[in-house]
């Protein structure tokens, strides 16, 4: 059994400031009991200018997230996920990166975001993060004291695959820190997590972006943590800092993928893609 936490925040422009905020949520997550910490998708700031963001960015060594996180893990002796922060890569391209910090404060393992949101909305919202962020091409898990970890970041949750081949590799705790438009996630969040949980028979924890931002985007918020069966342990509001706490074992991993064992009962298989008598082909 291990007490894991999710932090929600609402971000701003000011690197100094949201690693502040960062801070505060982490020590009051550490204080209830929490060993491990996962921090939302751009927690060192969340900024639509990109030449704004990119005047304020550093690289890894210099970052002031990645340094205070270090610091935070060695000093409270936990495990701090920071889900991600913008970092300077050396081009034209940031990276949207993720970072986990183990209690001595040495650095676990990065992972850098695999899909770019690229989408037209309704009412006119659209994105282009592959303008700005370089892609990730590679999927991780680190094994952990209390057990494997898999990770991922925000739009990365609509494409199964990367959380399948976690899970096949054994990971037993999935992760999808975020900064979901609230537009996106009224229609798709709660369902999106619940059902990658669910068809990989493990834990997910998922700490988000909630409110009205500096720079006048809305995130969706409602950080959850969720279990192998597919049930919400703790949820967040949808706007505002707040720190949800909850209690796994990973036993109930193991005993989600006994009764339903999909992993274990996986096939390869082919396709064939046939055509109707008489249709014209092209």
């Amino acid at each position: 059994m291990v007490k894991v936490a999710a932090v929600q925040m609402c971000s701003g422009v000011d690197p100094q400031k949201n690693a502040d905020a960062m801070e505060g949520l982490v020590r009051k997550a550490a204080a209830a009991g929490a060993t491990y910490v996962q921090t939302p998708e751009m927690t060192g700031a969340l900024q639509r200018n990109r030449p704004a963001l990119k005047a304020v960015l550093a690289d890894e060594a210099s970052d002031v997230i990645v340094a205070r996180a270090a610091a935070l893990a060695r000093e409270l002796g936990i495990f701090v996920h920071v889900g991600s922060t913008a970092i300077a890569r050396g081009d034209e391209k940031m990276a949207n990166r993720g970072f986990l910090f183990g209690p001595d404060g040495q650095r676990i393992c990065v992972y850098d975001k695999i899909h770019m949101f690229d989408v037209d909305l309704d009412n006119g919202e659209s994105w282009r993060e592959s303008a700005a962020y370089e892609p990730g091409s590679c999927a991780r898990v680190a094994d952990l004291p209390f057990g494997r970890l898999g990770f991922a970041i925000c739009y990365d949750v609509r494409f199964p695959q990367i959380f399948r081949t976690e899970a096949m590799a054994g990971a037993e705790i999935l992760t999808v820190p975020a900064a979901f438009t609230r537009q996106t996630g009224e229609a798709h969040w709660e369902i999106l997590l619940r059902a990658r949980a669910i068809e990989n028979g493990a834990f997910l924890i998922a700490a988000a972006q909630g409110g009205v931002h500096e720079d006048g985007r809305e995130t969706y918020g409602h950080s959850m943590i969720i279990d192998p069966w597919g049930r919400i342990l703790a949820e967040a509001g949808g706007a505002g800092e707040a720190v949800l706490l909850a209690d796994i074992d990973i036993a109930d991993v193991q005993a989600a993928r006994a009764k339903i064992p999909n992993l274990k009962n996986s096939r390869d298989f082919t396709l064939d893609c046939v055509t109707s008598t008489g249709r014209a082909e092209a």
